[in-house]
């Protein structure tokens, strides 16, 4: 989300204008990039664009927080009221620079490109949104996050806002006149305050640091690097490529989509109901691949980038500690009577958040590919060294400190 809290309905996949015709837009004046940016950073902050006034896109993608939720709670709340409560987690917003828009056929361009590796791209945990400006659509128009109920209702806000002679100043003195011009201003100058690399992909954590050659990593820590790129133990990385590539540093996401069976989250309500599930690319939020069922479950592979700062991980918000995903990966098969409930039977009743019909779509490769009672594929030294290279991740790494 480009603001916002919970992932609600809106502009899906099939639905959003094209591209070209959002930037088609032609206004009486062209601002300039500072000043798109200035505007974008102040409707970031303001929580009078939302029916509540009280959530703004900062409330949720807190700066402080990098750009990712500002407290461990699973979902944030918003809606008409400010108190609705989410559906999924709320994403960091940084390192999306690169993020290519949703193609259900991916080819591997450093490789073997006759393999078709499916989805990818798109913005939200399903994809649904193509772009930045796309995806700032989604929670202004959400009725469970800002709660507007119109792009004209949108504007209105904006007419009424302390900066919208700025916005007059900017895009020339006829930008309210039309509701529609008047919101696509709005998603555009979103969109520019999130092309700040200062803020949104500075690449300035230690193992950047590393990458230049500035630093060493300690010894735990390349312990961890090895596991995380071994693919008989972590193989974290053929997820979350972890080398250089086309000389970029790494992003730590393939932008690829799995599912990999995280437990329900009983704590929200929409899952008091037995029936609902949340199966990500075909559903609830996105509508146009609800007939692709070999999709049904997959979420799109985020960033490990300042992972180590967060306090809620996963689609659904189900675990609050990164040694606990990290556990969860390695202990998913081999114990699954640590992360599910027990069935009448007494047995663990794994992958309690798919429909049957559905777990077949499960990610099987390493480190998912063994049965109950198998030694796990790193023990818990390995995941503490693991840890430490997570931590290398952070933003904000001062070099000649640790």
């Amino acid at each position: 989300m480009a603001c916002g809290s919970a992932e609600g309905a809106g502009a899906t996949a099939a639905t959003a204008a094209p591209p070209e015709s959002f930037y088609a837009e032609r206004f009486q004046r062209t601002p300039t990039a500072r000043e798109l940016s200035d505007l974008g950073r102040a409707l970031f902050f303001d929580r009078r664009l939302s029916v509540s006034g009280r959530l703004s896109c900062a409330s949720c993608h807190d700066p402080r927080s990098h750009f990712g939720p500002p407290n461990a709670a699973s979902v944030q709340r918003g809606g008409r009221s400010g108190r609705r409560e989410g559906l999924r987690a709320v994403p960091s917003l940084m390192y999306q620079q690169n993020l290519p828009p949703f193609a259900e056929h991916t080819f591997d361009d450093d490789g073997d490109d006759s393999i078709d590796q499916g989805p990818s791209g798109g913005r939200n945990w399903d994809g649904r949104a193509q772009s930045a400006h796309d995806q700032a659509r989604v929670p202004l128009l959400s009725a469970l996050e800002m709660a507007n109920r119109s792009e004209g209702a949108v504007a209105a806000r904006l007419r009424g806002a302390k900066y919208a002679a700025s916005f007059r100043a900017g895009f020339g003195a006829d930008v309210f006149d039309r509701d529609d011009r008047a919101f696509r201003a709005a998603l555009l100058a979103l969109e520019a305050f999130q092309q700040d690399p200062a803020l949104f992909y500075p690449y300035s954590s230690k193992y950047d640091a590393w990458l230049r050659g500035r630093v060493a990593l300690t010894p735990q820590e390349r312990r961890g690097l090895a596991v995380f790129n071994d693919p008989a133990r972590g193989n974290c990385a053929r997820c979350h490529p972890s080398a250089i590539k086309a000389g970029g540093f790494p992003q730590f996401t393939d932008f690829g989509y799995a599912a990999i069976g995280v437990p329900r989250n009983r704590e929200l309500a929409v899952n008091a109901d037995p029936a609902f599930f949340d199966l990500g690319l075909c559903g609830p939020l996105r509508h146009d691949l609800h007939d692709r069922t070999g999709y049904c479950g997959m979420f799109r592979t985020p960033s490990l980038r300042n992972s180590a700062t967060r306090r809620v991980f996963f689609h659904n918000g189900r675990l609050h500690r990164l040694i606990d995903v990290l556990r969860f990966y390695a202990e998913r098969d081999t114990r699954p009577e640590h992360w599910y409930p027990r069935g009448p039977d007494g047995q663990p009743h794994p992958y309690d958040d798919l429909p049957p019909a559905d777990v077949g779509n499960l990610d099987r490769e390493a480190p998912f590919d063994r049965r109950p009672g198998d030694a796990p594929p790193f023990d818990l030294a390995e995941t503490r060294d693991l840890l430490a290279f997570l931590n290398t991740l952070t933003d904000g790494f001062r070099e000649g400190s640790r």
